[in-house]
């Protein structure tokens, strides 16, 4: 019984605590409410010290006045409040914003900036490799969005910079599991692994630990002849690498090693 009154008790402050919430309202003067650049103004005044507020008068902005120039800038304003709190939740409801906007407001000057914010909202939760790679991948699509999108945009100048630091994450994310399908002798699991690599992230900055792990597990699994020429790449495009030294021990091996003669 204590228990269930305990929990009783939570749900009660719970259910409270929503309908404080949702009592909050904004007296607004009949002055105030038929100008929508002085309530987008009163919006502004108020999230330097209340954000909830603000958003209040950014929503009545929009809904009096949803074709007002003061619309459109009430609305970014609004997801930018929310991209600022940065939580994983307001993270979550500033890309929708965002997205609103431009379904919205396709043509606005302030669109490829509402789809950059949408790739930063991805990309600022984004975890390291080694773990959970959903948001870096989300990212990665909204950046090329914004090429796609809008190419001659200043933020289209900045996302090939993010989108290859996305690309060398997801890459790393990838090596460190084909690296450990490697040690572990799960060298078919390596190879389709590594080999990915190669094929969706050639710029990677690790390429000579790619090849070495691939050429390695192809020379472990028996196929020689796959595994040359990727321990020469190494070799060749990578000579300073603590790898390339590995592979050559690999080729002088594999040259001492007699051919076996055809039937």
């Amino acid at each position: 019984m204590k228990k269930f009154a305990t929990m009783l008790l939570i749900v009660l402050l719970g259910g409270l605590s929503f309908t404080a919430c949702k009592a909050k309202k904004v007296e607004i003067s009949p002055e105030l409410a038929a100008s929508d650049e002085a309530l987008f103004r009163a919006g502004q005044e108020a999230a330097k010290k209340d954000v909830e507020k603000a958003r209040l008068y950014y929503r009545q902005v929009i809904e009096s006045f949803p074709k007002s120039f003061y619309a459109q800038r009430a609305k970014l304003a609004m997801a930018d409040t929310y991209f600022q709190k940065g939580d994983e939740g307001s993270m979550i409801l500033a890309a929708s914003e965002y997205r609103e906007f431009i379904q919205l407001y396709p043509f606005s000057p302030s669109a490829p900036y509402a789809q950059y914010q949408i790739a930063l909202s991805y990309y600022a939760k984004a975890l390291k490799p080694g773990r959970d790679q959903t948001k870096t991948q989300q990212a990665l699509v909204e950046f090329r969005k914004v090429i796609a999108s809008f190419p001659t945009s200043e933020e289209a100048g900045k996302a090939p910079a993010m989108i290859a630091d996305c690309e060398e994450r997801l890459a790393a994310h990838e090596l460190s599991i084909g690296e450990l399908y490697y040690k572990s002798k799960a060298l078919k699991a390596s190879i389709s692994r590594l080999t990915e690599i190669l094929t969706d992230y050639p710029s990677f900055s690790r390429l000579d630990q790619v090849y070495f792990y691939l050429a390695d597990s192809y020379y472990l699994s028996n196929k020689v002849e796959e595994a040359v020429p990727f321990f020469t790449k190494l070799v060749t495009d990578f000579p300073k690498s603590e790898m390339a030294e590995k592979a050559q021990e690999r080729l002088a091996l594999i040259n001492k090693t007699p051919k076996k003669s055809a039937a």
